[in-house]
């Protein structure tokens, strides 16, 4: 058996995550007490937690809490991956960061990604249903050197999405409309994952050369390239947050290195969609709360 863990990005919090996880684990207590924004989790409000700043430290926590839980139960990753976001908690599980720098980074990072563009000037649209070699050529053809529009994720077969200036994604949508099943405007702060993240980019290099970013412990796969890195980790971090995220290749990458069971880690199911969009036989299972960690232990050791 080789395990797959899988952590989400922005959109999948959620208030109360991890509440559970602090009263049962005394080493999850001891995480989220030495984050300045527990109750923001515990508590929010809605609207608190919603903001880029705060959303993507609270998941970050969040997440690296419930994998911390898992560990104690004997439930480790033989290999991982995350979405945009959650490549930082994948490199925090492997040992690339330490905790209170990963905190530190991914509190610039969302800081940096919430003020980089004009309020209301961008969107992110996922586009579900349609064909990416379509969808890529429409993003094209509206584009224009002051009007962008591009593939930001490549999620799973039949879901992108795109991102830019309002003006560009709504003629793209407006192009792609009646060969699509669904278009789902994210509720996101601006056109992450686009080339109007450059200088955010060169911010976030200068907030990475600060931290010590040390060797995988385990493979981890990049955003960036779909593909396990060894090497030259704060390049593609800077990368990650202006360009594509592959995260349809970085499942098969790992279903290629012989993963068989998928655990999406934290609050929300899209991971496991994802999963399950690429291969319907791979067994996946999604850790949100206390009680699904029981049905880990019995998923894998009863198998």
């Amino acid at each position: 058996m080789k395990i797959g863990f899988l952590f989400p990005g922005q959109g999948a919090q959620c208030v109360g995550m991890g509440k559970d996880f602090y009263a049962a684990y005394p080493s999850v207590k001891a995480y989220y007490d030495a984050f300045p924004y527990r109750d923001v989790c515990f508590e929010g409000p809605k609207e608190k937690l919603d903001d880029t700043f705060y959303t993507q430290s609270c998941l970050l926590v969040t997440s690296l809490s419930i994998a911390q839980a898992l560990k104690e139960e004997g439930i480790q990753a033989d290999m991982a991956a995350g979405l945009s976001l959650g490549e930082y908690t994948a490199l925090t599980y492997a040992g690339v960061f330490s905790f209170s720098d990963a905190v530190h980074i991914v509190s610039k990072r969302g800081e940096l990604m919430a003020n980089a563009l004009e309020k209301g000037k961008t969107k992110m649209v996922a586009i579900l249903g349609g064909d990416a070699q379509e969808i890529e050529q429409v993003c094209q053809t509206v584009s224009t050197p002051t009007e962008i529009c591009t593939i930001a994720n490549r999620n799973c077969p039949g879901q992108l999405v795109i991102s830019g200036y309002n003006a560009a994604v709504d003629k793209a949508c407006a192009l792609l409309k009646e060969h699509c099943r669904r278009m789902v405007p994210l509720q996101v702060s601006g056109a992450f994952h686009s080339p109007l993240l450059k200088e955010a980019g060169k911010k976030l290099d200068r907030e990475l050369k600060k931290v010590e970013i040390k060797n995988c412990q385990i493979p981890v796969v990049f955003n960036v390239s779909g593909q396990v890195e060894t090497e030259n980790f704060r390049d593609s971090l800077v990368k990650q947050i202006q360009s594509t995220v592959y995260m349809q290749k970085s499942i098969e990458t790992m279903l290629e290195a012989g993963v068989d069971h998928f655990v999406c880690i934290g609050p929300g199911r899209s991971m496991a969609g994802f999963v399950k969009k690429i291969n319907r036989q791979i067994p996946v299972i999604t850790v949100e709360k206390v009680e699904d960690i029981e049905k880990v232990k019995e998923w894998i050791h009863g198998e």
